[in-house]
């Protein structure tokens, strides 16, 4: 008897657990696949613990909550409980953010994580602020490439009145039109059928996206550019912010920064397991002097923030000025 009311007792005592235990809910646009679904998959596994069972994470992977613009005001209507993010989407609402994207300031994804420590990223995540929202910090996806339908471009000539895919937002926009393409804003999951059937020339992409989303079945010309970084910043409700306790905030922000700082080292290393995974399936060409092919397009993406004051310190900061 003694035992199973012993028995009892613990299962009552795991239930109230559950019950007790808050779920907060996190959207991506990224597959499965994608480096920061796997960011985001290691803060649900890991926050439980951190917070003796008070919080966890359901992660909405693949754009099944919308796509990001959408997100973007479930969280800043306190709907939506966080998001991993593009920096370039966030730059909509926190305009300082673009400086990230900045041509040829980065050589790889070590140089570009390595900026995250800097005051100006910090004010840039801060900048949030005012649209109701939480920056925590950045994680990486690889550099941004050049991928073509048909032959690899090398040149601004190769790209004249070419439909190019972008993600929307002014910095992107404003290099592929110096370039001569025409910019073409199309969701991620709306991009292979693009491809497929003409209605996109080529697209501006990560190779994590490039291999785990198959583009390599409808483009064939990979041009290595490295000409952006792609950062995603991890952005939380405010409303969801201020609901948490002194120490469940300590917690998130701890795991968070630890599954922030794991995914760019594992796109680190994926940089060079997704180029060996494209060898013999797409034709691949590395573009050795883009800051000097493409130095009027990277002329105006600068001049565009020039009155931008973070985005100037940022500059500094990552340049040594």
């Amino acid at each position: 008897m003694a035992t199973a009311l012993a028995t009892t007792a613990l299962i009552s005592a795991g239930f109230a657990q559950d019950a007790a235990a808050r779920e907060l809910r996190m959207g991506l646009i990224t597959p499965p696949s994608h480096v920061w679904t796997k960011v985001a998959e290691r803060m649900a596994e890991k926050l439980p613990e951190a917070t003796d069972g008070e919080l966890t994470i359901a992660v909405f992977p693949g754009g099944q909550l919308g796509v990001e613009q959408e997100m973007f005001q479930q969280m800043s209507g306190g709907l939506l409980d966080s998001g991993l993010m593009t920096a370039a989407i966030t730059s909509l609402r926190a305009p300082s953010m673009q400086g990230w994207f900045t041509p040829y300031l980065f050589a790889d994804v070590e140089a570009a994580a390595a900026a995250s420590d800097t005051q100006g990223a910090k004010d840039m995540l801060a900048q949030l602020d005012q649209a109701g929202l939480v920056g925590l910090g950045y994680t990486f996806a690889g550099q941004r490439h050049i991928l073509m339908k048909d032959a690899p471009a090398t040149s601004p000539a190769d790209l004249q009145n070419k439909k190019m895919r972008i993600v929307p937002f002014p910095a992107m926009k404003t290099w592929w039109e110096a370039i001569g393409a025409v910019p073409t804003p199309v969701n991620l999951t709306e991009v292979y059928q693009g491809l497929q059937s003409g209605l996109l020339d080529g697209i501006d992409i990560d190779l994590d996206a490039l291999v785990g989303l198959k583009f390599d079945e409808v483009a064939k010309g990979l041009t290595i550019t490295n000409h952006m970084p792609f950062p995603a910043a991890l952005v939380v409700s405010k409303t969801t912010w201020d609901s948490l306790t002194d120490e469940q905030r300590t917690a998130y922000t701890e795991v968070a920064n630890e599954a922030l700082a794991w995914g760019t080292q594992q796109q680190v290393e994926a940089e060079k397991t997704n180029l060996a995974a494209l060898d013999g399936k797409v034709e691949i060409v590395t573009l050795e002097n883009g800051a000097e092919v493409f130095a009027d397009a990277n002329k105006a993406v600068r001049d565009s923030f020039a009155d931008d004051e973070i985005i100037q310190r940022f500059l500094g900061e990552v340049e040594g000025k």
